[in-house]
């Protein structure tokens, strides 16, 4: 069990190698924009995530500027993630180095 930080660059070479990424800002900011086929997560969803998800993929966790996903990362690795990240400066840095607020890169 492993948990740490990443950049948006480190994390789109996980992205691209297969890490799931979930997103746990309010349902308006995802719906305004995301990371692209991340997985909303709330208080109500996040039990039924953990029990079907494959714990041995890196978990990439996103919020709005990194600071409430570095707890949220913390937590999945106890629940027995192999490793899981926060993503650092959150949605706001990913959309800005991304060159876009959409939901497609």
């Amino acid at each position: 069990m492993a948990y740490g930080r990443i950049n948006v660059s480190e994390a789109k070479a996980l992205i691209e190698e297969g890490a799931t990424v979930v997103d746990i800002r309010d349902p308006q900011s995802y719906a305004a924009g995301t990371i692209p086929n991340a997985i909303h997560l709330t208080g109500d969803s996040v039990d039924e995530f953990i029990a079907n998800c494959d714990l041995t993929r890196p978990l990439i966790v996103c919020c709005y500027h990194g600071n409430a996903s570095q707890g949220a990362a913390k937590f999945f690795a106890e629940k027995g993630f192999e490793k899981s990240f926060s993503l650092d400066g959150g949605y706001e840095t990913w959309a800005e180095l991304s060159g876009s607020g959409a939901k497609n890169w």
